[in-house]
């Protein structure tokens, strides 16, 4: 057997090795939860309840519910986190909803903040249908004006739920075309788009939804670039609005609950006020 043969046979079988493992561990690649979260109390927030649900393949979810007190059931928005850390990082954004009178639901998906289970994109659009079940069912929420906040991978997850069960209103912060075209772009040596197990194809089911519409996106995004947020919102046939952050990055506070931010969203549901 020849060197090149031989060079060519070693090639093929780490490449074949590099693929298998790809393949193998990607979702841990994909997702990072992080599963110990701190109370309420020791994250300084107040007045903020508990809550539990279950999935309809058994699993028992645990978030948190930011009520507002009043007579009449408030605008409540269900948040769709992004694929890292879980709902105690995202108490700023509920904060800063709460204080303009809006209701939050902070929702851990399965294998995050302490829940069971291990994510998937089948796994999370099941999370997702047991989150609105459960707020449907509460007595302070009223489901017609139940809005869907995605974060980066949660928009994926709010458009998927939006293509099944509409909302009254939705809002997209970073979101992306596909997964397989963000793995393309940061990785665009490998074959991606054979090797996804979960695809999470945002802009193949946004055309239909045809509720009031909110993007937001970050003018310096590195994880999902800004061009890529465009073309998804190109693809909604929604009445819709475009709000960028032309500095922002995507993990900058910014595009958690910065004040401009904040202000867009308020602006936006005052429809459903």
């Amino acid at each position: 057997m020849s060197r090149l043969v031989v060079i060519a046979a070693g090639f093929i079988v780490v490449t074949a090795l590099v693929l298998a493992l790809l393949w193998t561990l990607q979702r841990r690649l994909m997702y990072f939860p992080t599963r110990d979260v701190p109370t309420p109390a020791a994250n300084g927030l107040t007045d903020v309840e508990t809550v539990t649900f279950e999935t309809i393949d058994g699993l028992r979810l645990r978030g948190w519910f930011f009520p507002v007190p009043g007579s009449s059931p408030r605008v409540t928005v269900l948040v769709f986190s992004g694929n890292a850390g879980n709902r105690a990082h995202r108490g700023p954004l509920a904060t800063a909803l709460r204080l303009h009178g809006l209701q939050v639901l902070l929702l851990d998906y399965r294998g995050y903040g302490g829940n069971p289970g291990a994510p998937s994109e089948v796994g999370l659009a099941a999370d997702a249908r047991a989150a609105q079940t459960y707020l449907a069912g509460r007595p302070d929420v009223d489901r017609s004006r139940l809005v869907y906040f995605g974060e980066s991978l949660g928009t994926a997850v709010a458009i998927d739920l939006a293509a099944e069960r509409p909302p009254a209103a939705m809002i997209l912060r970073s979101p992306f075309t596909s997964m397989s075209d963000l793995g393309q772009h940061h990785y665009p040596l490998l074959p991606v788009r054979l090797l996804l197990r979960d695809r999470f194809a945002a802009i193949d089911k946004i055309p239909p939804i045809r509720v009031p519409l909110l993007v937001i996106a970050g003018g310096h995004d590195r994880i999902v670039p800004i061009e890529n947020s465009r073309r998804l919102y190109d693809a909604a046939t929604a009445p819709k609005t475009l709000v960028v952050l032309p500095n922002a990055d995507h993990n900058d506070y910014e595009l958690l609950a910065g004040g401009e931010m904040i202000q867009a969203i308020v602006r936006f549901l005052r429809l459903l006020a």
